[in-house]
């Protein structure tokens, strides 16, 4: 054997030797398991955009709230609202979400509602957060417009009994404040709807206090392309508000819906929040009809976020047809 060939042979052998080594090496150690990485539990920001027109939509979430639609539910028999339920895959407690709507017209910066802060459990109380994560900041907002004063939606106002949006009037229906700020009426309301009465004045005694509160009287233009609808029914002053920019429309709905899978099936469906349900329930009829027949867009507060979305006619009742998401508004 030249020296070469000795050489070549050892490398050969030294070779094989490693190759074994590394396989005795791989049997005798177990195979590493690295930690499971802990869950997050958390969603992304809760803020949606959309362009109107000229004028800017953001969507912002307040969070959800499971809450017992199969008991809060009227005017509809169990087996259907059970029936309905199971068509889209869902059972008491339903989450429900908590939406409120900014508007930006480019020259008023907009917040129709405002969440319910603490007033409605741990996992509500994000719409100022996330109006923050949208690039805005409370101080920013001109002009807030209740669609009406339970505690959903006007929680958000005050922090420890101080002003949130410290530059905004607050705008709702005059019949709003007389009836959810009258100490008689918390007085002699049950014990069961004291809260809501306390909930109001919480929120929008701060805003009386510092002569911010501004209120209206049926139909009316508020700032230029954001006009006040009653809808009276669900409370005493309900309002819609019409959002319109350049033959562009939305209607900020307020309480028109609770339960997307039961009411747009069936539009009669009241709900036991409703102060008076024979005026609620032809208040949704018309304006569901009104949206399907016109097309435009509109945005509820309890609708899955983000809330936005058309109706379209089916038989006796309508389908909910979500906007298509956009990435860059």
């Amino acid at each position: 054997m030249t020296p070469i060939q000795k050489t070549a042979h050892l490398a050969r052998l030294a070779r094989l030797a490693i190759a074994a080594t590394l396989a005795l090496t791989t049997l005798a150690v177990p195979t590493l398991v690295l930690a499971e990485a802990p869950m997050a539990k958390s969603q992304a920001p809760g803020w949606y955009r959309m362009m109107l027109g000229s004028f800017e939509v953001t969507a912002l979430s307040d969070g959800t709230v499971k809450l017992p639609m199969d008991q809060l539910l009227t005017n509809i028999k169990p087996a259907t609202l059970q029936q309905l339920l199971a068509r889209s895959y869902l059972k008491a407690p339903i989450e429900t979400s908590v939406n409120g709507y900014l508007i930006n017209t480019g020259t008023k910066l907009v917040l129709i509602d405002t969440g319910a802060a603490g007033l409605f459990g741990p996992t509500l109380g994000k719409l100022v957060a996330n109006l923050k994560a949208s690039g805005y900041t409370p101080e920013q907002v001109d002009e807030i417009y209740i669609t009406h004063m339970h505690p959903d939606h006007v929680g958000g106002l005050v922090e420890g009994g101080k002003l949130v949006f410290t530059n905004a009037t607050v705008r709702a229906h005059i019949k709003e404040g007389e009836f959810w700020l009258n100490q008689a009426n918390l007085d002699k309301a049950p014990a069961d709807g004291k809260g809501f009465f306390q909930g109001a004045m919480a929120s929008l005694n701060p805003y009386v206090a510092a002569g911010k509160l501004r209120p209206f009287d049926g139909e009316t233009e508020l700032v230029p392309g954001i006009r006040a609808i009653p809808a009276i029914g669900h409370t005493p002053g309900h309002t819609l508000y019409a959002v319109e920019s350049q033959g562009n429309k939305l209607v900020v709905w307020g309480d028109l819906m609770h339960v997307a899978a039961v009411q747009f099936a069936m539009p009669s469906v009241t709900i036991a929040f409703d102060n008076d349900p024979k005026a609620a329930a032809p208040a949704r009829m018309k304006n569901y009809a009104d949206a399907a027949k016109k097309g435009y867009f509109v945005a509820v507060a309890h609708v899955s976020f983000p809330g936005i979305g058309q109706l379209r006619a089916d038989g006796k009742g309508y389908d909910w047809v979500p906007a298509n998401y956009v990435s860059a508004p």
